[in-house]
C-alpha cells in the first residue's frame, strides 16, 4: 500500500471506531469483537507508518546517557 492509501484506511478505520463506540454507547453492538478488531488495525496501520518512517531516516530519539555507577 502506498503512504496515501495507508493514511486513507486509517482515517477510515478511525471513523469506524467512533461510530462502533457511538453504537456500544447508545445500544447493543450485534458483533462486539468488530471494536476491537477494527481498534487493532489503527494499531498496525500506525505501526507501518512509523517503520516507513524509520525506515526513511527520519531522526528518532536520541540515545539514552548513561549515568555513571558510584
Amino acid at each position: 500500500m502506498s503512504q496515501e492509501q495507508i493514511l486513507t484506511e486509517l482515517e477510515a478505520l478511525e471513523r469506524r471506531v467512533f461510530d462502533l463506540r457511538t453504537q456500544s454507547e447508545t445500544e447493543d453492538l450485534k458483533v462486539p469483537s468488530e471494536l476491537l478488531k477494527a481498534r487493532r488495525d489503527i494499531a498496525r496501520m500506525r505501526t507501518i507508518l512509523r517503520q516507513r518512517e524509520a525506515a526513511a531516516g527520519a531522526p528518532s530519539a536520541p540515545p539514552a546517557e548513561e549515568k555513571p555507577t558510584v
